[in-house]
């Protein structure tokens, strides 16, 4: 008997995906809420921002929020509300939540809000989307994933469609 790969078509020994959009959000200083008996938990509030792709474009809307806990093992969980607003004026809510890690020493100088590389640290989500939109209707059916990149002046990911 062979390797349960073996059992596999070809189509379905890799995962093939493709850029969605880019987003870059706006955000207001850190509301610490401090240790709970369910982890360190800290609020942000997202002001707005961009997103760009090559089937949809826009802002986001002032009003969203990350939701994050502190893990004891360093690791920082994301739970992320935002709405997004399309060039056309279609709506999309946004929802995912992610996980932020990396070594003590570069989660400390990204705390202090320094510049760190982003091959240093993991920052990854699970975008899922809701449209009333017709036009955008499709997004309502697909998985993403997102791979980010935490700035000073907030996150910038690279959302992706898993085809």
């Amino acid at each position: 008997m062979g390797a349960l790969a073996d059992y596999l078509p070809e189509v379905l020994k890799s995962v093939r995906t493709q850029s969605l959009f880019v987003m870059k959000l706006d955000i207001k200083p850190h509301v610490i809420v401090g240790p709970t008996p369910g982890g360190y938990r800290r609020t942000i509030v997202i002001t707005g921002g961009r997103f760009e792709g090559q089937r949809l474009r826009g802002e986001v809307l002032e009003g969203g929020s990350d939701w994050q806990t502190i893990r004891g093992d360093g690791a920082i969980a994301l739970d992320v509300k935002l709405n997004l607003k399309t060039d056309d004026d279609a709506l999309i809510s946004m929802s995912y939540r992610g996980l932020l890690h990396g070594p003590v020493d570069v989660m400390q100088r990204m705390a202090k809000g320094e510049a760190v590389d982003a091959s240093n640290y993991y920052l990854r989500s699970q975008p899922v989307f809701e449209t009333s939109s017709t036009k955008y209707d499709w997004i309502n059916r697909l998985l993403a994933i997102g791979v980010g990149h935490r700035r000073a002046d907030g996150p910038v990911y690279n959302v992706f469609e898993v085809l």
